[in-house]
């Protein structure tokens, strides 16, 4: 005797498995700025096909409904939302720059000019007046502000135009602007971590252009956006898997019990 619910039961506690472990990150990223939360996508896996639909009885008529039994559940995708915006931080600091709308950074990951995507807006000067990233790559294009020019001297528009006022001088200069990229398939983008995402063929080439064109966000300069997690819905979410998983742990003990009773009848 078989009973098929032994391994439908166990694909269901896989999938709530991996459910909560998306959940988990989720929850770990509620303060990552520019965080974009995530969700497991599931499907019925084949169905065993007992009696088909539409078979004609002794009488000759027709069988309206089928006899199939499924055969459980399986992963099919984990989704990002990007759509959703995120909660605006004022941090008041002159190189902290929201997304405001659709759009990423764009920095230069390596020497060989490869491109990682951000919406993490917390840039830096380096030695040589470089606006980078927490981990020193790049903006591309690159923008370059006098280093003799003091943070409190610096200015980012909506626009991405980055102006600075030089030492003794009233007017403002402008040392480049900031360019964004969006996609046609933000969701094929890959996580390589560290706030970052690279194309692939999945998201399609990036169209480039500068804040407020080509359906492109407009920048908020002193603010970084705030993870799109809503706490709340997630914390239930992890209830809802837990008592998924304990009840198909339960179908799994039900099945055994079931066994054993066969098998003690052929003593």
């Amino acid at each position: 005797m078989t009973l098929r619910a032994l391994s439908t039961a166990a694909t269901g506690m896989k999938a709530q498995s991996i459910n909560v472990d998306v959940i988990a990150n989720n929850l770990a990223n509620v303060n990552t700025s520019g965080y974009k939360k995530q969700k497991a996508n599931f499907e019925d896996l084949l169905y065993q096909q007992i009696r088909a639909v539409g078979t004609t009885t002794p009488t000759n008529t027709k069988i309206p409904t089928g006899l199939q039994v499924g055969m459980g559940t399986q992963l099919v995708s984990v989704q990002r939302y990007f759509e959703e915006q995120g909660a605006m931080d004022q941090t008041g600091r002159k190189l902290d720059v929201a997304i405001l709308g659709d759009g990423f950074f764009q920095v230069v990951l390596d020497a060989q000019g490869n491109k990682g995507y951000t919406r993490a807006g917390a840039f830096t000067r380096d030695q040589d007046g470089r606006l980078l990233d927490p981990h020193g790559h790049p903006l591309d294009p690159e923008i370059l502000v006098d280093t003799t020019v003091s943070v409190d001297k610096i200015q980012i528009a909506e626009d991405g135009r980055v102006l600075f006022q030089p030492n003794g001088q009233t007017d403002f200069q402008e040392a480049g602007q900031i360019s964004l990229a969006r996609f046609a398939n933000a969701e094929g983008l890959q996580a390589i971590g560290e706030n970052l995402f690279k194309a692939s063929q999945a998201s399609g080439d990036p169209i480039v252009d500068f804040p407020g064109s080509q359906g492109l966000g407009h920048l908020a300069a002193g603010n970084l956006e705030d993870s799109n997690v809503d706490l709340v819905k997630e914390l239930t979410d992890m209830i809802k898997a837990q008592r998924a998983y304990e009840i198909n742990s339960e179908s799994i003990k039900t099945a055994d019990q079931m066994l054993q009773t066969a098998t003690n009848l052929r003593r």
